[in-house]
């Protein structure tokens, strides 16, 4: 959020009037961000990607913004922040987050970012923003393009699999754990 004061009405007119021929000084701005962060925990189960170190969900795009305006995911701000089950998402908009607040599992994405169509051969591995479909209102990430074609052949198929498979990791459970 950010507040701006402009001084620049109260000079303009004390200029008026004394007569003064010169231009007024530009307005001055002050600028203050207030960072806002929202936590946020409920009963989801399996592990969450978050990269090779930190905390960061969905690399730090905007998960709302998948399904909103053009459905094309924007990056998160750390302005806008929800901690949801101890991972941080992060919002391009105050709204973006309040949203996510509100209904977490209606925008996160399916099994905690990982690839879908690997999770469908039974392994985790990580989950790429900018390789994604929404199918029935839920957003599914995929490894990379290649991936993401060879899953896009038959999505229901590969998602009965990924739905059997996904109760088996836990939420410590990470990508490149060995089984």
């Amino acid at each position: 959020m950010k507040k701006t004061f402009l001084f620049a009405a109260l000079a303009s007119v004390s200029l008026a009037a004394c007569g003064a021929s010169e231009a007024p000084a530009p307005a001055a701005e002050t600028t203050e961000t207030v960072q806002s962060v929202v936590t946020v925990n409920d009963d989801a189960s399996g592990p969450v990607y978050t990269g090779e170190t930190g905390n960061l969900a969905v690399s730090g795009y905007d998960a709302v913004s998948y399904f909103t305006g053009e459905g094309v995911p924007v990056e998160g701000s750390e302005d806008h922040v929800v901690i949801y089950n101890d991972k941080e998402y992060r919002f391009a908009s105050a709204e973006n987050a309040e949203k996510f607040a509100a209904e977490p599992a209606a925008f996160a994405p399916q099994y905690g970012g990982h690839c879908a169509w690997a999770l469908a051969r039974g392994y985790l591995a990580p989950g790429d923003a900018t390789k994604y479909k929404i199918v029935d209102g839920k957003l599914y990430l995929n490894f990379n393009e290649e991936v993401q074609q060879k899953w896009l052949k038959d999505i229901p198929g590969f998602l009965v699999k990924s739905e059997e498979a996904w109760p088996g990791f836990t939420k410590d459970q990470r990508y490149d754990d060995a089984d």
